[in-house]
């Protein structure tokens, strides 16, 4: 009795303090130790109950106060990340320090702030940001440009849009560093970006033609499914694009537009003489006959020239053709037939015909901007597909039954709850209400025993009542002795096995109210 009693206490004060334990729920996860080791502290100054999980580095607190104590702790300045930020300039022992400390701690307080700024991107979990930030060497022209490397632990693998965002917002935060001197390294040694200018260009065309992509793969689709109904229609769009950048420049003369720029004329006249004899000294004398004859030889010529200068109309043409045109669009469109009952109940797939595959047809190629010159193609095929059309959606309650939605922790608590109360009432009905009848029989025997004969009388005419019957005759003394041979089979079995059970546990007893029966004279 006593190791029962023992055990229902145990088991009733199990449920007790299972029931009334609060649900526990994550804080913080992915702590470092110092983070961990700050927040436990402040928990134990305010007396909140707390569990750790993965080595400290999740923090379990009651689910009513996850959210006042994240507000608290966030006041606090915790979790801060496992780096050290600007909070290092925050000590009062820095008026002594010297100008090399002072550098080391602002390169650090960078270095965190860089990193936690990082791991608050989406599927990033941890970072490491190394800057290196060269001095200007003395008496040289040229300055060292800084670089920076960043490590990366991350939840999948991060996309190119977010690759680069890393690179520049880590440039934008450190003066003279350029997006192309940041490489960016995952837990696994893979190369992210190394800071090649053709990798960088590469990406970003690819980021430029998948979003090109998506964007008229959702319109084709969105036109489509209002047609053939949602989810009865798949898009392929494949979308050719052109990086080569084109420098184009051309002049063009018009002959028409010339306008007089500037004129200029020009007289000549000369004087020429036929000396058909030979330079002697008589002919050169004045005065002789030869000089006479060379007057009348003389032959005088002019000349005139004059010189026009136009200008002629000019137009010159720069054209630049920027990287990613677009030489070739294809569409592909696969689209259900319809589905319609019969007179049997039964749903029955007919095939579109040609006239609405056209429709649809001329629908893609509006909404893609088709161009024949270019190339582009569009092809609407009908296909059976091989699930069958999708259910209707059930409409969500509202109102009352809306407000009753439970939450999976809400039904999970219900049902640990029913358990134990099932299991409590198996513990009541199976074993306390035993062990309490048992308790209240083995406090009455006693009682029946030490009355001696009377009692037992009583005890036996109060048994045989419900029969109808009397073990005692009316009229009898409390010493009279019980007849057997009156009863004669209708005592009840109820009755006998009562006797039997009070002969069989006092033994003593009944062996003496024997003997006194038995040294009574019998009456007839």
């Amino acid at each position: 009795m006593v190791a029962v009693t023992a055990a229902l206490i145990g088991f009733f004060a199990f449920v007790i303090m299972r029931v009334t334990t609060p649900q526990m729920t994550t804080l913080f996860t992915d702590l470092s130790t110092e983070d961990s080791s700050a927040i436990i502290k402040e928990l134990e100054r305010q007396a909140i109950p707390f569990e750790l999980r993965n080595d400290g580095a999740a923090i379990m607190v009651p689910k009513d106060k996850v959210t006042r104590l994240r507000m608290k702790l966030a006041e606090g300045g915790m979790p801060k990340g496992g780096g050290v930020g600007y909070e290092i300039f925050d000590k009062s022992d820095a008026l002594g320090t010297t100008s090399f400390v002072q550098n080391i701690n602002h390169l650090r307080a960078l270095e965190g702030e860089l990193a936690r700024t990082i791991r608050a991107i989406d599927r990033v979990q941890a970072a490491r940001v190394h800057l290196v930030l060269p001095e200007k060497p003395l008496f040289s022209r040229e300055t060292p440009e800084p670089s920076a490397s960043i490590v990366l632990r991350v939840r999948g693998a991060l996309e190119p849009q977010q690759i680069r965002a890393i690179r520049h917002v880590v440039a934008s935060a450190v003066n003279g560093l350029k997006p192309q001197r940041v490489s960016i390294v995952d837990e696994a040694g893979q190369l992210l970006a190394d800071g090649a200018q053709s990798d960088a260009d590469a990406a970003v065309g690819d980021e430029r033609r998948a979003a090109f992509e998506k964007r008229m793969r959702k319109q084709v689709e969105d036109i489509v499914s209002s047609v053939v109904g949602a989810g009865r229609a798949r898009v392929q769009l494949s979308a050719d694009f052109d990086y080569n950048k084109i420098t184009q420049t051309s002049d063009k003369f018009d002959p028409e537009g010339r306008v007089l720029r500037s004129t200029q004329t020009r007289e000549e006249s000369s004087l020429t003489a036929d000396n058909s004899g030979q330079v002697t000294v008589a002919n050169e004398l004045p005065g002789s006959q030869n000089q006479d004859n060379a007057a009348r030889a003389r032959d005088q010529s002019k000349k005139s020239e004059e010189t026009n200068n136009y200008e002629i109309s000019r137009t010159t043409k720069t054209e630049v053709t920027e990287a990613g045109r677009v030489n070739r669009i294809s569409v592909a469109v696969l689209v259900d037939g319809s589905y319609a009952k019969n007179e049997k109940g039964e749903m029955v797939y007919q095939d579109r015909t040609k006239e609405q595959l056209d429709r649809i047809a001329a629908l893609v190629r509006s909404a893609i901007g088709f161009d024949q010159k270019r190339g582009d193609q569009v092809e609407v095929v009908n296909l059976r597909f091989a699930e069958p059309p999708a259910a209707q959606p059930i409409a969500e309650p509202t109102g009352l039954l809306g407000m009753l939605q439970f939450t999976k922790d809400d039904v999970m608590y219900v049902i640990e709850l029913g358990v134990m109360m099932m299991l409590g009432l198996v513990v009541l009905f199976m074993v306390v209400r035993p062990l309490v009848k048992r308790i209240v029989a083995a406090d009455a025997i006693p009682a029946l025993a030490g009355g001696g004969m009377p009692a037992l009388a009583e005890a036996h005419a109060e048994s045989a009542g419900a029969t109808g019957q009397a073990l005692i005759p009316a009229g009898s003394g409390a010493a009279q002795l019980i007849d057997v041979a009156q009863i004669q089979g209708q005592v009840h079995a109820q009755a006998v096995h009562r006797v039997g059970e009070l002969a069989e546990r006092n033994p003593n007893e009944t062996v003496s109210i024997v003997r006194q029966w038995l040294s009574e004279p019998v009456e007839n």
